[in-house]
């Protein structure tokens, strides 16, 4: 009996071990429940970094450029199935300055063209690849309006399959900034027309007539693209206004007329001691797009012919040599001696000869001048109001995306 009782005891000291036991099996229970569930706190501070080590970019051996193939010699090929690769109406993201056909242009031609390398072809475009590329991430296009309509191309690329509530545009001048939540990733844009520091930096009262530029100073630029993780520049059209330019070099104080080559170089030194003094090779990747070409002068490519690009719907063939006047081959021989003498890495892209051939596909008539959309009158003279400069979306700015992407794709498999 007094075994039994002694037994009793025992099983009664037990209980508050056990129970204990049960209450904290039960609260780990719903802590595991509550980690599996999108809305807990810890998922949201850490989930992302949870499915970064879980999914990784799959590079396939398609989506990678054969080192003997120049992507950028080939061919623009009529392509109604693939492309375009979205529509204006399915990215609420774009500017009226590009979308052409909500502006009145009635052709659509010039979404359908695809560009074909010789040799090679381009890896076809995958926008869940490259916002895994992009996780956490910030990739920043840095120039003038044509590199905001490549800003523009890129975001309507990628937005359709981010869903809605998770993606958002914000405007902090000078930039522009699309940021994708889910990915912790951003693609942006700079206003920086001349790359180095004028008086045209603003991104919207900027002037367009009288132009000074410091051809000795970014650091105000440069503060805002410290620590990006890929940097797109591009600085052509806005020196090219007339074949000299006011600046100012070393004395901020002494404006002087400069040749535009001369200027140019300058400004392309100062980006380079920058690139160099700043960048982390490391971390960081930095590709210079060339020249986007204007079409202004249509007897270039019909001989006799007195107008511009408006009315064009077909892209120049048979000429695999065309070169128009509006591209400025001693720029490109300075970009690419500027290239050459870094110590850090620069990717160069070089648009300019496959865009040449595109005299169709840009804005003409159906865009915007300082901010407003052509008038009536202004459209029954497109000989002195047709944009042959910027591009209607969705069409070449693509391509050049299409060629950046299949950069960073290779980029990335080599530091996978």
């Amino acid at each position: 009996m007094k075994q039994i009782v002694s037994l009793d005891k025992k099983i009664q000291s037990l209980y508050p071990l056990a129970l204990a036991s049960i209450l904290l099996l039960g609260t780990t229970r719903l802590v595991f429940d509550g980690l599996k569930s999108n809305n807990s706190y810890v998922f949201q501070k850490c989930g992302r970094q949870i499915r970064a080590q879980q999914q990784v970019v799959v590079v396939s051996p398609k989506d990678l450029i054969d080192e003997s193939c120049n992507v950028f010699e080939g061919n623009w090929v009529w392509d109604n199935v693939s492309h375009p690769l979205y529509t204006e109406q399915s990215c609420p993201y774009l500017v009226k300055q590009v979308t052409c056909q909500r502006n009145g242009r009635h052709d659509t031609f010039y979404k359908n063209w695809r560009w074909q390398p010789n040799g090679c072809d381009l890896p076809r475009f995958d926008a869940f690849k490259l916002l895994q590329i992009l996780r956490g991430k910030r990739l920043m296009f840095v120039g003038d309006s044509v590199q905001r309509g490549q800003f523009e191309s890129l975001v309507c690329l990628v937005q359709s399959i981010i869903p809605e509530g998770k993606k958002s545009l914000e405007r902090i001048p000078p930039r522009k900034i699309f940021k994708i939540q889910e990915y912790d990733a951003s693609i942006e844009y700079y206003w920086a027309p001349f790359i180095v520091e004028s008086i045209s930096d603003h991104a919207t009262k900027h002037t367009v007539m009288k132009r000074l530029v410091k051809l000795d100073s970014i650091a105000k630029h440069g503060k805002h693209w410290e620590g990006v993780d890929y940097l797109v520049f591009e600085s052509y059209v806005w020196w090219r206004y007339k074949p000299t330019i006011n600046a100012t070099y070393e004395n901020p104080d002494d404006v002087q007329e400069y040749n535009v080559s001369t200027a140019y170089r300058l400004a392309l030194n100062t980006w380079a001691n920058w690139i160099d003094s700043t960048i982390n090779p490391q971390t960081q990747k930095v590709f210079f797009m060339s020249m986007s070409p204007t079409h202004l002068w249509s007897w270039e490519w019909k001989t006799g012919s007195n107008g511009n690009c408006f009315n064009e719907t077909y892209p120049i063939q048979g000429s695999p040599s065309y070169w128009g006047s509006g591209s400025s081959l001693e720029i490109m021989d300075i970009i690419r001696d500027t290239l050459a003498g870094l110590k850090t890495n620069v990717k160069f892209l070089n648009i300019t000869r496959l865009s040449e051939f595109r005299k169709d596909a840009h804005t003409t008539i159906y865009g915007e001048r300082k901010g407003k959309l052509l008038t009536k009158e202004q459209r029954a003279d497109p000989k002195n109001f047709a944009d042959c400069i910027h591009w209607c979306l969705p069409g070449v700015p693509d391509t050049w995306n299409e060629i950046l992407y299949a950069h960073l794709l290779k980029s990335h498999q080599n530091i996978s």
